[in-house]
C-alpha cells in the first residue's frame, strides 16, 4: 500500500460546517443539485441503493474536493464515482451492514409485537395485567434497551471506521480492505473532532426540520456532504505531485568528468 500519512487530532468541525456553507453559497443551486440527486440515489431505491451507494458517494467527494482547490465544476461529475464501481460499490456495501441489521430488528420487533399481542383484536390492559405479564413485559422493555444502546454503540464505531474509506479509495486507488484499514487508524486519531463533527451535524440537520421540514433538504444535507469532505481533507491534506524528476544535464555543474571545467 502506498505510504499515505494522515494528520492526527486534525480535525476541526466548526471550521467544516461553517467552511462548507461558504463554499456552496458560490454555487448553491449546483450543490443542491448534487446533494438532492446523491440523497436519492442513495435513501431512496429500495435494494439497489446499497450497491450504488459507494459509486455516488465517491463522486460527490471528487466533485467537492475539486471544488475545494478552486478547479472548473459541474453536475456530471458526481457520477465519476461510477468509474471506481468494485472497490467503492464493496465499501459501499460493508458500511450499510449496521443501516441493514437494524432494519432487520425493526421487523423483527413488528412481528414480535404481533405474535405477542395476539392480532389486533386484542387489547391489553396493563392495570389487569398479571404479575407474569408485568416481568415479562418489563424483561422485553430492559432487553431492547440494553439491545439499542449496544446497537448504538457499534453504529457509532462503525461510521468512525467507514469515514474516510470513501474517499481514500476515490482518491488514491486504494482497494476496499487498504481503504478501511487506514480509514479506521485516521479516525481513531481523530476521534474526538469526528464525535463534535457528528454533534454538529445533528444541529444542523434539527435547524433544518425547524425550517418546516424542506430546510432539511435545501441546508443541511448539502452542508453535511461538503463539511465530510472538508474534514477528510484536514486529515488528509492535498499534496500536489508535480515533482521534475529528469537528471539535470552532465554540464549543470561543470565537467567534473573529464577534469576540466565548464566553459
Amino acid at each position: 500500500m502506498t505510504n499515505i500519512q494522515f494528520q492526527r487530532g486534525a480535525v476541526d468541525a466548526s471550521t467544516a460546517i461553517s467552511s462548507a456553507w461558504e463554499l456552496i453559497k458560490g454555487n448553491y443551486g449546483l450543490y443542491l443539485g448534487v446533494a438532492v440527486v446523491a440523497m436519492v440515489l442513495t435513501g431512496c431505491i429500495p435494494c439497489l441503493n446499497i450497491f450504488i451507494m459507494g459509486p455516488v458517494m465517491g463522486g460527490v467527494y471528487f466533485f467537492a474536493l475539486r471544488a475545494m482547490r478552486n478547479e472548473p465544476i459541474e453536475f456530471g461529475m458526481m457520477f465519476k464515482g461510477f468509474e471506481k464501481f468494485v472497490p467503492l460499490m464493496v465499501i459501499g456495501l460493508i458500511q450499510a451492514i449496521p443501516g441493514i441489521i437494524g432494519q432487520v430488528m425493526q421487523y423483527g420487533v413488528r412481528f414480535g409485537q404481533i405474535g405477542l399481542g395476539g392480532g389486533r383484536n386484542r387489547e391489553i390492559n396493563f392495570f389487569m395485567a398479571s404479575d407474569q405479564d408485568v416481568a415479562i413485559a418489563s424483561g422485553l422493555v430492559i432487553v431492547a434497551v440494553v439491545v439499542g444502546l449496544f446497537f448504538a454503540i457499534f453504529a457509532l464505531v462503525w461510521w468512525l471506521v467507514f469515514f474516510f474509506a470513501i474517499p481514500l479509495a476515490m482518491e488514491y486507488d486504494l482497494g476496499p480492505v487498504e481503504a478501511i484499514k487506514l480509514s479506521a487508524q485516521a479516525a481513531m486519531s481523530n476521534i474526538g473532532g469526528l464525535i463534535v463533527l457528528l454533534i454538529l451535524e445533528i444541529l444542523v440537520t434539527l435547524l433544518g426540520v425547524l425550517m418546516c421540514g424542506i430546510g432539511v433538504i435545501l441546508i443541511s444535507v448539502p452542508i453535511i456532504y461538503i463539511a465530510h469532505a472538508f474534514v477528510y481533507r484536514q486529515v488528509f491534506p492535498y499534496i500536489e505531485q508535480q515533482f521534475n524528476m529528469a537528471p539535470p544535464p552532465p554540464t549543470a555543474y561543470g565537467d567534473f568528468g573529464s577534469g576540466m571545467p565548464a566553459n
